[in-house]
């Protein structure tokens, strides 16, 4: 099991002026920590009770049919992004979590930024404007987001940072395909359920700068179970481009998911 980050050695290298992202790094650590102390915690609670050594507790119970089972802890999955994963999947989705927030300390913020590995992904396109309009003197409340898809499908082909906002992989389009010629939405491919969207770059815009013509306002929801009654899932909309009129994708239920399961 990974060790947890030791965060005052990140703020003492990050130092005293620290960036909106920054800021972000540090709380998704935090939360990180918090989910690695548990899952050792409670493994090692349940080792004790099945030797005997401790009791039982309903709580441990649980973990442990979980684990039987392939599927998440109650307890972990808490403590982490929503997901539909098998156990299996969801350590895999841990583990690539760990390497990119390591990353971002001992090498530089990634250039792809891989949303899915957030705990509250909202706050880092959050950052992005906070950063920009920092740096231009805008209205943060008066700032917001555009996206558009590139031409890059594969993050090796990216080799530095916008000016601002960032680029964005690991989206999957429900729905619809893409296009990559024409760079719009179509109709989806026969039997295939779910598309990879090619990477989207985010740029912070000034609200009435933004001016949007033959293009898709499209949700982009944290799993396939998209949003509950009180709007939870939903994480931000992303601006895709379409030859037909918006009604139509709608209709489809077009939507972006940050985890394919």
């Amino acid at each position: 099991m990974k060790e947890a980050f030791d965060l005052e050695r990140v703020r003492a290298k990050l130092g005293i002026d620290i960036t909106p992202t920054e800021v972000v790094l540090l709380q998704e650590r935090e939360r990180f920590n918090k989910l690695i102390v548990t899952i050792k915690t409670s493994l090692a609670t349940l080792k004790k009770a099945l030797k005997g050594e401790v009791g039982m507790s309903s709580v441990l119970e649980s973990i442990g049919d979980s684990l039987f089972n392939g599927s998440i802890p109650a307890v972990w999955a808490k403590l982490a992004p929503a997901t539909l994963k098998n156990l299996a999947g969801w350590m895999e989705h841990f583990e690539r979590r760990y390497q990119q927030y390591n990353d971002w300390v001992e090498i530089v913020e990634p250039t792809v930024m891989w949303l899915s590995g957030l705990h509250i992904p909202e706050s880092y396109l959050t950052a992005l404007v906070q950063a920009t309009c920092r740096d231009k003197g805008w209205a943060l409340d008066q700032s917001t987001l555009f996206s558009s898809v590139t031409k890059y499908t594969s993050v090796d082909q990216i080799k530095s940072r916008p000016d601002q906002g960032c680029y964005i992989e690991g989206l999957y389009l429900e729905g619809a395909s893409w296009d990559q010629d024409e760079m719009c939405l179509s109709a989806p491919v026969p039997k295939v359920l779910v598309q990879d969207l090619p990477i989207l770059q985010i740029t912070p815009i000034e609200a009435h700068k933004l001016k949007l013509q033959n293009t898709f306002r499209t949700p982009v929801y944290t799993t396939a179970a998209r949003r509950n009654a009180m709007g939870v899932g939903l994480v931000f909309e992303a601006d895709l481009g379409t030859k037909q009129h918006t009604s139509h994708w709608t209709l489809q239920g077009v939507c972006l998911t940050l985890n394919s399961s």
